[in-house]
């Protein structure tokens, strides 16, 4: 019994050390600054809201915390596509004004790896602003450093909530600055090929509903605007 009690004990030991271990990696620093703002290169900035029912539409397989809205939407449960998201929204300057619509699907990814802290999606983004064009943005996000200062906390909190400030830059490539790939499609930028950073400030978020105050930004270098 006395040896059964020692290894029990070292196994809880060994487990809290090991997530202690994830939670406080020193290898998952989180970015604040992009890549590209020493390029010099005119650059379009774009935010949105990353809170699901200020959106247009955002969808999943409906089982998350996280709701679809509207709640009359359709649920993406098939298997092949039940890990991916879809969000439709509004694309705004850094005056508050519309400058067009962006459509993003974001899946769980392969490459995930807690221990090198990096909780990865592959991401994908159609841009359309009116009068100038739409374009594709290709990425690779890490969200680890998201997830370990915003999500578990609210999760651990009492009042399942945060609250603070956070501004971390979530684009990991797949181009090797760690920028995202840009296509573009039509208008001014077609035939393009650029690289964007997408980044989010969040302010508030609850362990049941999911972000409740945050923005994301898409920052693109401006190569034929």
């Amino acid at each position: 019994m006395k040896h059964v009690l020692s290894w029990l004990a070292g196994a809880i030991v060994g487990a809290l050390l090991f997530l202690a271990v994830l939670y406080y990696n020193p290898l998952a620093n989180k970015l604040t600054v992009s890549p590209l703002a020493v390029s010099g290169q005119p650059l379009i900035d774009l935010s949105y809201s990353t809170v699901p029912a200020e959106a247009i539409a955002f969808i999943n397989h409906g089982d998350s915390r996280i709701a679809p809205s509207p709640a009359s939407i359709s649920e993406l449960w098939e298997p092949t596509i039940r890990n991916t998201t879809a969000l439709v929204t509004l694309l705004t300057n850094s005056r508050g004004n519309v400058e067009g619509i962006g459509i993003k699907f974001a899946s769980t990814s392969e490459r995930t790896s807690l221990l090198k802290g990096v909780a990865l999606i592959d991401s994908a983004w159609h841009v359309y602003l009116p009068e100038r064009g739409s374009l594709f943005i290709d990425q690779t996000e890490n969200m680890w450093s998201y997830a370990r200062n915003i999500v578990l906390p609210a999760r651990w909190s009492s009042a399942d909530s945060w609250k603070g400030t956070w501004y971390g830059i979530t684009t990991a490539g797949p181009n090797a600055l760690g920028t995202a790939r840009v296509s573009g499609s039509s208008g001014r930028f077609a035939g393009i090929t650029t690289e964007a950073v997408e980044a989010i400030n969040a302010r508030a978020y609850s362990a049941l509903q999911g972000p409740v105050s945050a923005t994301g930004s898409i920052t693109i270098v401006a190569v034929a605007d």
